[in-house]
């Protein structure tokens, strides 16, 4: 049984706006730090940003102003908002969970033992 799941990845033009979501188990999500990384061709896996069970939020300085995570613990879902895309944020984005006790907020992908199969994005001109 998966215990993370993505969807909404999509083509998108320049300037756009897309939504991940990332459906978590309970035993994955509860108190856990949530993450999302992306991965382009022929490059390495990147954090983007992170959420922690209090709602304190960590971004990559490539997305910062254009990027929000958020979580909904209702759902068991994170999302990750991408306003104001461009080619460079073409890739496969992954969700991740870490679930150690008093997590740290990190977009560093060693903190994160748990991860999705990841969703496609792509960004056209």
């Amino acid at each position: 049984q998966a215990q993370l799941v993505e969807s909404g990845g999509d083509s998108v033009q320049e300037g756009g706006s897309l939504r991940l979501s990332c459906a978590a188990s309970p035993y994955t999500y509860g108190r856990a730090c949530m993450a999302w990384f992306r991965q382009a061709p022929g490059k390495e896996r990147e954090g983007v940003a992170a959420v922690g069970p209090r709602g304190i939020s960590n971004y990559a300085d490539s997305v910062k102003g254009r990027f929000i995570i958020s979580r909904d613990d209702a759902t068991n879902t994170v999302y990750l908002q991408m306003n104001t895309v461009n080619a460079e944020d073409t890739g496969m984005y992954y969700c991740a969970a870490n679930r150690r006790t008093n997590c740290v907020v990190s977009i560093l992908s060693r903190e994160y033992l748990t991860w999705g199969q990841g969703t496609q994005v792509t960004v056209s001109s």
